[in-house]
């Protein structure tokens, strides 16, 4: 491991583009072959991989060329295993990768282990890539030409479509189409967007080794954010410390890399012996490993279903672990279907939202599905049915609105932004950015302590400091309280609870002296709220199930939209008002018990959308709601696309 640059490496004319590629396909397909051919580097390391003249285990190389710009661009290969026996290799290396060249002999054509390949990186989120034909000198032009039709066939519909993406027809041997497959991957390279540069730094290992006169090397794919020489750095699990003494690029000296770059690192403060194959590279108090996640899972269309507590092979990036699947639903996952599932790993792997994982089962193992991590910090104590509806919601939310979804979820306790920024992998800055528009339009507050917490938090809150407030005033019969005692009866952090006190006192609820809270004496303002109070009731009550939303109803009664969103907040806690879910979607409590009488005497009979829209007289909008209230109160269950009432 050199320690400088050399005049002509990246370093002495800045950092090049850089993209990370890998091979799949079956084995004895001529994908080290195809590397060594680009490269001039043969990537089988191993004595074991020498003798038998087969990939074992995970190879490394690159190639240099120029962007369309005439921009320096590093192309960094990672040559996976073919043999079924070295999938989980496979998967090891295919977690970091931008792009897939998926590779097909043509003698052979597709294969076992083409198919399993191919469905690894449809599973895990790749986009990009293209395929090649090899071996075309050992046929004849119609044999690899029908060869050629075959795989079209075969990808169609794909990620790897040849419409979208070329076949590219090769001889490693010869050197024929070499040329053209050079090209095609620059081209390649040019379409891949470049990683987020927001997210804290995590480097995932997929090999750590003693070298002579270094000491401690590790190596991997940069997912997100940057390292630098001198950088202190952690290795989890376990929170172990080290110190980033050089680093490497296919070869040349660095002093920065960043996201989307293969790279050696050399490691002072931790011995080889300490370090495996799975243990990331984080920056040091950010990202920790986790043992419980939520996620998205599917099973591909030939699986076996997916029964709720099975133990599966749980892959993603370098790590390999078992993990038990607790299904949101408890009916097994179909083939060819998706479901929301809690993961519980044997051993803790960082983890972060929209990481994808493979699962595989069986003996021998094979592929079953996989998916998408959507949370990695499950809300202790959380009712199962509220973490499945929120976790439905968050699955199809945009990106902007997954993060005003995870500050809503922690209610009135909110969410330090250092937290946040742990739970999502993004930088502070980075955060506070995105919420700079919920913030200025006030969806959002921006507490001292850099505290987040939503407006309908805010809002519960004050219900919550006013009702106990009477509620003190008028069981000790004064007509003022300390504030530290109010303080103690809401449990609202210290920034909360101050917030909502002077916004109370703005709103002439109650007066502010010294260390105590007083009445305001005179006026009607409680008898403008009772009449308020009494007429969202009565408009709820008289609506059914079809009531209005509080944005209708405030324009109907003329009550400022916040007020609105308080006094409803209000008849919630009174329990008056019942809520539907995330909609923000109310009915008044008689028309909810009546509905539950009226759909409880169907006891054991299955329930549809359509026959429920009859039943309830209301439309879809109304009826998705209210089927899921029905579901939460055990009043019917989910199956599929139809409910049974229970």
């Amino acid at each position: 491991m050199t320690t400088q640059p050399s005049p002509q490496s990246p370093a002495a004319v800045g950092p090049p583009r850089s993209v990370v590629i890998g091979t799949a396909g079956h084995i004895d397909h001529g994908k080290t072959a195809l590397i060594r051919a680009l490269t001039g580097v043969d990537t089988d390391r191993l004595p074991e991989e020498k003798r038998r003249g087969i990939t074992v285990d995970l190879g490394f190389a690159s190639m240099q060329a120029r962007l369309a710009d005439s921009g320096p661009l590093l192309i960094g290969f990672i040559d996976v295993p073919g043999h079924a026996q070295f999938v989980r290799n496979m998967l090891a290396g295919a977690g970091g990768i931008d792009a897939v060249l998926l590779v097909v002999s043509a003698e052979e054509g597709v294969k076992p282990q083409t198919e399993e390949h191919l469905a690894i990186c449809s599973l895990l989120g790749i986009e990009h890539g293209l395929t090649v034909l090899t071996k075309i000198d050992a046929v004849s032009d119609a044999r690899w030409n029908t060869a050629r039709r075959a795989v079209a066939q075969f990808l169609a519909g794909t990620f790897l479509d040849p419409k979208t993406a070329p076949i590219v027809p090769v001889s490693a041997h010869s050197g024929a189409g070499m040329d053209a497959l050079r090209q095609a991957l620059i081209a390649l390279a040019a379409r891949i967007p470049a990683r987020n540069a927001g997210s804290l730094a995590r480097l995932p290992i997929d090999r750590a080794f003693a070298m002579k006169g270094f000491g401690t090397v590790v190596t991997g794919t940069l997912i997100s954010g940057s390292l630098k020489t001198g950088q202190s750095v952690a290795i989890e699990p376990g929170q172990r410390s080290a110190k980033i003494r050089g680093i490497q690029v296919h070869g040349h000296a660095l002093q920065t890399v960043v996201a989307g770059t293969r790279v050696a690192l050399n490691l002072a403060g931790v011995e080889v012996a300490e370090l495996q194959r799975g243990d990331t590279l984080v920056e040091p108090g950010s990202i920790a490993a986790v043992e419980w996640v939520d996620a998205a899972v599917e099973l591909l269309p030939a699986a076996p279903s997916l029964k709720h507590r099975a133990a599966v092979h749980f892959h993603a990036f370098a790590s390999e672990c078992m993990a038990a699947v607790s299904l949101y639903g408890y009916q097994a996952v179909a083939p060819g279907t998706s479901r929301l599932a809690r993961f519980r790993l044997s051993r803790p792997v960082v983890l972060l939202p929209g990481d994808r994982f493979v699962i595989r089962q069986g003996t021998p193992l094979f592929t079953v599905g996989g998916g998408r991590i959507l949370d990695v910090r499950p809300v202790a104590r959380l009712k199962r049915s509220a973490c499945h509806a929120w976790l439905q919601e968050l699955r199809n939310a945009a990106p902007e609105e997954q993060i005003g979804l995870r500050i809503a979820r922690r209610g009135t306790a909110g969410i330090a932004l250092r937290v946040l920024a742990v739970e999502t992998g993004m930088k502070s800055d980075v955060l506070l950015a995105g919420l700079a528009g919920a913030i200025e339009a006030g969806r959002v507050s921006l507490l001292p302590g850099d505290l987040l917490l939503s407006r309908d938090a805010l809002d519960a809150a004050a219900v919550l400091v006013q009702s106990e407030f009477e509620r003190r005033v008028k069981s000790t019969a004064t007509c003022a309280l300390k504030q530290s005692e109010l303080k103690s009866q809401t449990h609202l952090a210290g920034e909360v609870f101050d917030l909502v006190l002077r916004w109370l006192e703005s709103e002439g609820k109650l007066r502010l002296r010294n260390e105590s809270i007083e009445t305001i004496g005179g006026g009607d303002r409680s008898g403008i709220e009772a009449a308020r109070l009494a007429a969202i009731e009565a408009a709820f009550e008289s609506a059914g199930l079809g009531a209005p939303s509080g944005e209708e109803l405030a324009a109907r009664l003329e009550i400022p939209p916040a007020e609105m969103r308080r006094l409803i907040t209000l008849l919630l806690r009174e329990k008056v008002l019942v809520r539907l879910g995330s909609d923000s979607l109310f009915v008044h409590r008689r028309a909810a018990e009546g509905l539950k009488e009226t759909v409880r005497a169907l006891h054991g009979q299955p329930l549809d959308v359509a026959r429920f829209k009859q039943l309830a007289g209301v439309s879809r909008k109304y009826a998705i709601p209210l089927l899921e209230y029905l579901d939460r109160e055990r009043i019917t269950r989910r199956q599929d696309d139809t409910r049974v009432v229970l």
